[in-house]
C-alpha cells in the first residue's frame, strides 16, 4: 500500500503542475515541433530550388556560344524563379558574355547589373570588372571608375586596380593610371600569369616595373 500511496501523490503532483503549467507546456512543444518543421521545410526548399536552378543552368552553358537568344531566356528564367541561388549570379554572368560576344552591350550591362545587386560579394566583384570593362569600351570612364568603387574580396584587389589603371590610362590620366597598375602588382601573386600584362601596361604608361628582391641566403 506504501508503494501505491506514494504512487498516488506522484500523480496528484502531476496533475497539479498540468493544470497550472500544462498548457504553457503544449504551446512549447507545439512551437518547437513547427520551428522544426519550418525548418527541415526550408531546407527542402532550398535544395530542391538548387537542383531546379542547376537543370536550367545546365541548360544555358548548352546553349552558350551557339545560340544567344536561347542563353538569354534561360538566364532571365533562373533569375525570376531562382534568383536567391548562386546559379542565377552565374548564368547573369555567362549571359553578359553571351550578349557581349553578340555585340548587344545593352544586354550584357543588363545581366552585369543583376549580378552586382543579386549576386554575394565574389560575383557582384567580378561583374564589376566586366561591367567597367565594357563601360571603357564605350568610353563612359567616369561610370567605369564608379562602378568600381566600394570594398571587393581581398582576392580580387589587384584585378579591381588594373581595370582602374585601364579606364585612367583610356583618360590619360597616367600617374593615376600608374599608381593602379602599382596596386595592381603589390597584390598579385608572383606567378599569376596576368603579371606579366600589367607589368608591360604599367610601362606603357611610364612606369617602372619594381625589381624582386633577392632571396635570402639559407
Amino acid at each position: 500500500m506504501a508503494f501505491d500511496h506514494e504512487e498516488q501523490e506522484q500523480l496528484d503532483t502531476l496533475k497539479a503542475w498540468w493544470a497550472k503549467y500544462g498548457n504553457a507546456a503544449t504551446w512549447v512543444v507545439v512551437a518547437g515541433l513547427a520551428a522544426y518543421s519550418g525548418w527541415t521545410g526550408w531546407q527542402y526548399y532550398q535544395r530542391t530550388q538548387a537542383v531546379e536552378a542547376s537543370s536550367l543552368y545546365d541548360a544555358l552553358q548548352e546553349a552558350n556560344g551557339k545560340d544567344n537568344a536561347k542563353v538569354q531566356r534561360a538566364a532571365a528564367d533562373i533569375e525570376k524563379r531562382y534568383g536567391s541561388t548562386s546559379y542565377a549570379a552565374m548564368g547573369a554572368l555567362t549571359a553578359a558574355k553571351s550578349a557581349f560576344d553578340a555585340n548587344d552591350l545593352k544586354t550584357a550591362k543588363a545581366q552585369l547589373q543583376w549580378a552586382i545587386e543579386h549576386g554575394n560579394d565574389e560575383y557582384k566583384t567580378v561583374a564589376k570588372i566586366r561591367l567597367a570593362g565594357v563601360l571603357l569600351d564605350e568610353k563612359a570612364y567616369d561610370e567605369a571608375l564608379k562602378t568600381l568603387g566600394g570594398d571587393v574580396p581581398a582576392q580580387y584587389t589587384a584585378s579591381v586596380n588594373d581595370r582602374k589603371g585601364d579606364v585612367l590610362a583610356a583618360q590619360n590620366k597616367l600617374a593615376e593610371a600608374r599608381a593602379a597598375y602599382q596596386a595592381a602588382l603589390a597584390g598579385m601573386d608572383k606567378k599569376s600569369p596576368a603579371r606579366q600584362l600589367v607589368e608591360l601596361k604599367l610601362e606603357a604608361v611610364g612606369g617602372t616595373v619594381p625589381e624582386e628582391k633577392p632571396a635570402a641566403a639559407a
